[in-house]
């Protein structure tokens, strides 16, 4: 980040005339005197730093939860090498404590902080897994079902919805959609999922295909 602000301080020329409002608004906001102070996590005392735990993942959730201090409305953290088409067991046995631990401090702090209500924590990967392992003691990939969590945002807590089959395979109970996911994320952000927009040759469009949200997370 500082490298960034010195580079376009040099610039002989203005380096956002050739791009658009967008990317004038995210340089702006990564150069700006609170950006760089919430990307400043050093401010954090050890204590809370010892709390969210000493890895790269418990210290990406402290960032997270200093931009959404700072003002920054929507934020990534990453926890990639889920991918466990092999050794399921042992790689889940390292890595579950730890993202458990981050992933609960996190929300424990923005609700001691006065901001879990207007801040939504959704939780999630790109799909499921086999039910079954494979010859290699993994799992491999399975769109059939899987798992989201939602805190924050008004969500009701302590609520479990839907369940698959015994197996795992697939929903046998409140089967619900990515549709459904998007509109609940919609909804909660203010932004009407039933949205109609128009193609160039006049088509309409809703913003989700399916514009209901999920009831039961919307409190």
């Amino acid at each position: 980040m500082d490298r960034l602000q010195r580079l376009a301080d040099e610039a002989s020329a203005d380096p956002l005339r050739s791009v658009d409002e967008y990317y004038q608004q995210s340089y702006q906001l990564v150069t700006s005197k609170p950006a760089q102070e919430a990307f400043d996590i050093g401010r954090e005392p050890d204590s809370m730093r010892d709390r969210y735990g000493r890895t790269p993942f418990g210290q990406r959730a402290l960032m997270a939860r200093r931009l959404v201090e700072a003002g920054v409305p929507f934020v990534t953290l990453l926890n990639t090498g889920w991918d466990h088409h092999g050794n399921i067991f042992t790689e889940i046995a390292k890595r579950l404590p730890e993202w458990d631990h981050t992933v609960a401090t996190l929300i424990e702090d923005l609700s001691e902080r006065g901001m879990l209500e207007s801040t939504l924590v959704v939780v999630l990967g790109e799909f499921g897994r086999t039910p079954h392992l494979n010859s290699r003691g993994g799992r491999d990939h399975w769109s059939n079902a899987m798992s989201v969590l939602f805190a924050g945002g008004g969500t009701p807590g302590g609520q479990v919805i839907g369940a698959t089959d015994a197996h795992g395979f697939a929903p046998v109970e409140r089967k619900l959609s990515p549709e459904n996911f998007a509109s609940t994320i919609y909804t909660k952000l203010g932004i009407d999922p039933n949205k109609i927009y128009h193609t160039p040759d006049g088509r309409p469009m809703h913003l989700v295909s399916d514009p209901t949200p999920i009831t039961e997370l919307m409190g």
